[in-house]
């Protein structure tokens, strides 16, 4: 009925006695007929829709957190809080001989990109995630980069726990040394970079090995995030240092993951973008370290390292530890650092860097050896990390 014979209170025509229906009962009857097409297009819709939902999950991955809840989920992840029992059974997992002895002894070689050096350093690391009950998906990422000394083959090492998981936190260290000037004196000698970086990654291996019970239930439970390994090679210079002759690994990765597909997450988002935090380990080996915040964005995650650093201190379970906070201060700074976290930086990947700054008086010398590392520190860190790997992942 329009509205202006409403306004007019004009009345009704009342039916003929020949049956027909005046313009306004018809108006009724017609408006009802498209209400009733209009519910049964939108329930059809609605079956098709099902139906068609139902045969995509079951041809392939349901994905567990759509992509515009990863940078969400990413800044409201809250850790767990281990207890005083469970960070003394982190610390006791951690096992000194395995590392210096079964890690770090295969990676003290010179391991020159595309030389059988960086081969056996790469085979090492692989197998030694393969022998893990957990069960790693790993990936040797290799690819050709022009160089001063011409095209050379690069390799990361790449280990993913659960890669159906929409988000990742991601740890990782450089495999490569660098090539330094032979010593007149020494003539035989090579750079082996002991801190530079077989220890950092010695570490992550008994990170690995040392927590494999709890990963391998971990990844049982298919949690919304989960634990990324990567092994960079070629993080060192050829000659000097350039945006061009340097950081060949993770700026090849970087570039990779920001263009692979991650449907885990949803079909736009990348494994980039899966990344929640990237944590860089570097230079670590040297006696009294003091590692700083870099970053304001993770400045949270790196008040994590300081609790457990304190927590570890005060239950009697770090050796040769002065105090609370002896490795990781947030009241200095000495400028940023150039390393493989970078590319990740550039492209929005929050990034904690775990690395002393200033760097070790050996550092990139012949000097950085095994017989320079202070073996306390070391197992310090690895414990520290132990506990903030643990309470991150909810292990």
């Amino acid at each position: 009925m329009p509205r202006s014979s409403r306004r007019n209170n004009k009345t009704l025509p009342q039916r003929n006695g020949g049956g027909s229906l005046p313009g306004c009962e018809r108006g009724r009857i017609l408006r009802a007929r498209v209400l009733i097409v209009g519910l049964l297009g939108v329930l059809v819709l609605a079956v098709v829709l099902s139906v068609y939902l139902v045969n995509d999950t079951s041809s392939g991955h349901v994905s567990r957190l759509p992509a515009v809840d990863l940078v969400k989920d990413r800044l409201s992840h809250k850790p767990s809080k281990a207890s005083a029992a469970q960070i003394r059974r982190l610390a006791s997992l951690v096992d000194s001989a395995r590392l210096w002895e079964t890690h770090l002894q295969p990676i003290l070689i010179e391991r020159l990109p595309g030389t059988r050096g960086s081969l056996a350093v790469q085979q090492h690391i692989a197998s030694t995630l393969s022998s893990l009950s957990a069960g790693w998906a790993i990936d040797l990422d290799s690819f050709q980069s022009p160089t001063p000394r011409g095209q050379v083959t690069f390799t990361n090492v790449i280990a993913v726990l659960d890669p159906t998981a929409p988000r990742r936190l991601l740890l990782a260290c450089h495999y490569d040394s660098k090539i330094l000037p032979p010593d007149p004196q020494a003539p035989g000698k090579v750079f082996l970079g002991a801190s530079d970086s077989a220890v950092p990654c010695a570490m992550i291996l008994e990170l690995a090995a040392s927590l494999d019970t709890q990963l391998k239930s971990f990844k049982q439970q298919k949690l919304p995030v989960t634990l990324q390994l990567v092994f960079f090679d070629g993080e060192e210079s050829f000659e000097e240092w350039t945006d061009t002759d340097s950081l060949y690994g993770s700026r090849h990765l970087a570039e990779l993951m920001a263009k692979t597909p991650h449907p885990a997450a949803s079909p736009q988002a990348t494994t980039l973008q899966a990344v929640d935090l990237f944590v860089l380990l570097d230079l670590l080996g040297g006696p009294d370290p003091l590692i700083a915040n870099h970053f304001d964005n993770t400045a949270r995650w790196f008040d994590r390292l300081i609790s457990a650093e304190k927590r570890l201190h005060r239950l009697g379970l770090l050796v040769s530890h002065p105090s609370e906070q002896t490795y990781f201060r947030k009241d200095v700074y000495l400028g940023p650092v150039q390393d493989d976290h970078i590319p990740f930086l550039h492209r929005g990947v929050p990034v904690l860097h775990i690395i002393p700054t200033p760097f070790p008086q050996f550092w990139h010398t012949l000097d950085d050896t095994e017989e320079n590392m202070h073996h306390p520190t070391v197992e310090n860190l690895t414990k520290i990390m132990a506990v903030f790997l643990a309470e991150y992942l909810g292990l």
